[in-house]
């Protein structure tokens, strides 16, 4: 995924993110459009999964919340 494009309910995949990495607290979550590398990055260092687990995660959260 060379470009992170979250739209939709946000609140919907925070969820689903919290519930599948428990550490991950809504200040790791925020999420700004054009800053899609920060929110990696966060979640990266909050979960210490990879950058490809992390992205793979946020496709799956957003494709069964509908927000894709």
């Amino acid at each position: 995924m060379t470009k992170l494009e979250i739209k939709g309910d946000w609140n919907i995949t925070k969820g689903k993110l919290k519930q599948k990495w428990a550490k991950l607290t809504d200040d790791d979550l925020k999420y700004v459009e054009g800053q899609q590398e920060e929110l990696l990055g966060r979640i990266q260092k909050r979960t210490g999964e990879t950058r490809e687990a992390v992205e793979k995660a946020l496709k799956e959260s957003c494709s069964t919340c509908g927000c894709k």
